[in-house]
């Protein structure tokens, strides 16, 4: 079942395991507090989850959702990778995983006609690659290589139902570039929450979710912090990640 380096990891809060490799993609407590961050039905609908990586972010939701999820993924041995961590938790009958560019899918799977998406996007533009020893696998998630935000932002919108939820985690300094990209496609930001690697630093990360064609009409959620100040993880990460209370 596994391949070169990789190995099978523990999702500990959802009692589930997952493919992994350190040379191809692993994912990041991003996937994890989008997953968490994400509104998601109870059982009604389908979600979409773009740039899906090794599958983390459909295999989070499943424990929240009985609703059918659709992960979307570019390269083919990450998709492969999710394909079988999908098959080991024996999920097959509500996620499927689908190879594509994300730009493809409003074609391949239609327009308007879901409830929820998903994305955790490549952050970085692509003239941002710094690091020549990435290998091809982590450049393409992690820069603009196919996918830039405004076109997540916009597929995204495209496959959404009017009244659908959108649901994006990034960078803090694309912040209002996540915001106009959403506006100018439809998406109304409707809550965002701040995340802060210790008290007292500069937020990193983002989390943002907006309604097609809503109205006006933005909560700031409390900021999530995610390391206390002995250097391990606060108890609402804690939680998260372990389900440790």
């Amino acid at each position: 079942m596994l391949v070169d380096d990789e190995r099978l990891d523990y999702l500990l809060a959802e009692d589930l395991r997952i493919i992994q490799s350190p040379s191809v993609f692993s994912f990041s407590l991003d996937a994890v507090l989008l997953a968490r961050f994400a509104y998601v039905p109870l059982k009604r609908g389908t979600i979409i989850d773009l740039c899906t990586g090794n599958g983390a972010i459909p295999l989070f939701l499943s424990a929240r959702t009985e609703s059918r999820i659709i992960g979307v993924e570019l390269q083919p041995r990450l998709a492969h990778m999710a394909r079988r961590s999908v098959a080991y938790n024996e999920l097959t009958s509500q996620i499927d995983i689908i190879e594509g560019d994300v730009k493809n899918m409003p074609k391949h799977l239609g327009v308007e006609k879901y409830d929820v998406v998903t994305c955790n996007p490549p952050y970085f533009p692509a003239h941002e690659m710094s690091d020549k020893n990435i290998s091809e696998h982590m450049a393409i998630a992690r820069h603009e290589l196919h996918l830039t935000l405004d076109e997540a932002v916009k597929t995204a919108s495209q496959l959404l139902k009017q009244g659908g939820k959108a649901a994006f985690v990034h960078r803090s300094g694309r912040l209002i570039d996540l915001i106009a990209a959403m506006r100018a496609n439809r998406l109304e930001p409707k809550r965002i929450r701040l995340v802060y690697p210790k008290s007292g630093k500069e937020a990193n990360t983002l989390l943002i979710e907006g309604i097609k064609d809503g109205k006006p009409d933005l909560k700031l959620l409390p900021p999530l912090i995610v390391y206390g100040e002995d250097g391990e993880y606060t108890e609402e990460v804690r939680e998260l990640l372990y389900g440790d209370k």
